[in-house]
């Protein structure tokens, strides 16, 4: 099979690599996926580079989590009814040295989700880290409730583009932060009723305006480091900060304004999802699926050959929508 890889850590364009490798062989409990599409996350940037959560832990790297494509081969253990299906995956590269930047790959059965007919493979790939990010994200302690504010920072990111439709559907009324017109159009479009251009416009003062004094019951917040010195102004009386990012590994939180605000802070990885609020996540994504009620965003594409343009590109962070790879027709 044909794969991108990396030995070392470095630039996308020093350490990435195309090659044949093996075709991979599923073993007890797991599926083989010819993968039609690859998603590029930041957190797959920040895996090369050495700056994630997980980096070369192994001697040869396929990366990329997400993607999506059809079963081709199971393993000892899972119904052959499944080959021939459509699906789409998550945490491929987690903890595990061969992601979806291939042109198969194999992984347990149940990170290998069914795919509605409805959904293209490129959209399939932009759903593992970004839209389950994004439930979490909305969901979590007890979820947003029917006319509350929620903040959702970066709202024309992909995991951003996400929380802004998910709050929306559960009756929230949203404000988004972005960096540009153009991804404020992109916000506006997904949903937001308020959106703040943060290099142009006063953050904290639009959201007291916009909010009566009062603050968000819920910031949902990409860059934590970055914003946590006036996340507590913006936050109403009993509010969460539901942190799933930042710019930087360590953050100073000011006890006295989260304390006499009564700000409640949750920090959670996709990754690391527990099994009963993975399935949770699972079925209420497939249902939003099935019944057409999420936009989605694909900026751009790349043949597997461009995989580090891929990667030059999300890393610059300039584009509006997620990127993906394309690996078979």
């Amino acid at each position: 099979m044909r794969a991108a890889f990396y030995e070392k850590l470095g630039a996308a364009r020093d350490v990435l690599h195309v090659t044949e490798m093996p075709d991979p062989i599923p073993g007890p409990g797991e599926v083989r996926v010819r993968v039609h599409a690859s998603g590029v996350n930041p957190s797959d940037v920040k895996m090369r580079l050495g700056t994630g959560s997980a980096a070369n832990e192994y001697p040869r790297i396929i990366p990329h989590s997400d993607g999506a494509g059809i079963v081709d081969a199971v393993g000892a253990g899972v119904p052959a009814a499944r080959i021939g299906e459509r699906v789409w995956l998550w945490n491929a590269r987690w903890k595990r040295a061969f992601g979806t930047a291939a042109d198969f790959v194999a992984l347990p059965a149940e990170q290998a989700v069914p795919l509605p007919d409805n959904i293209d493979f490129a959209t399939g790939a932009c759903l593992g880290i970004p839209a389950l990010t994004a439930w979490q994200a909305v969901e979590t302690d007890g979820g947003v409730a029917g006319g509350e504010w929620v903040l959702v920072a970066g709202g024309a990111g992909s995991v951003g583009h996400y929380a802004i439709q998910m709050a929306r559907a559960r009756g929230a009324r949203v404000i988004a932060t972005v960096s540009s017109p153009a991804k404020a159009a992109h916000a506006a479009a997904a949903g937001a009723e308020i959106v703040i251009d943060r290099r142009a416009e006063d953050v904290v003062a639009t959201v007291k305006s916009a909010t009566g004094g009062k603050g968000v019951a819920r910031v949902i917040e990409v860059d934590f480091a970055g914003n946590v010195a006036w996340l507590p102004q913006v936050v109403a009386d009993y509010g969460l900060v539901v942190v799933y990012g930042s710019s930087k590994r360590e953050a100073e939180v000011s006890f006295a304004a989260s304390i006499l605000g009564n700000v409640g802070y949750r920090f959670f990885i996709v990754y690391n999802q527990p099994p009963a609020l993975r399935r949770r996540a699972l079925a209420a994504l497939t249902d939003m699926l099935r019944a057409g009620g999420l936009q989605h965003s694909i900026a751009a594409t790349f043949p597997l050959a461009e995989i580090a343009v891929a990667h030059e590109t999300v890393e610059a962070g300039r584009q509006i929508g997620n990127v993906v790879v394309e690996i078979a027709p």
